[in-house]
């Protein structure tokens, strides 16, 4: 299992790799004045959900439980 050092540099890349590619699809919408191909928008939009997810269960611990006397 992976550390959390590990951890934040798995999404560090990720987040470095999608912000490349989003620059690249902007650039060809930008300068040619054409969409991107809806399957590269889909393959984006599906590594953002799954780099979500790993953020969100980051987020989403379990309070602690306190006894009461």
């Amino acid at each position: 299992m992976a550390t959390t050092k590990e951890k934040k540099e798995i999404v560090r890349s990720s987040l470095k790799l999608l912000r490349s590619e989003l620059r690249q699809m902007h650039l060809t919408v930008t300068e040619q004045l054409t969409l991107p191909d809806p399957s590269d928008v889909k393959e984006l939009m599906d590594k953002m959900e799954k780099l979500l997810e790993v953020v969100e269960a980051k987020t989403t611990r379990k309070p602690k439980t306190t006894k009461e006397d």
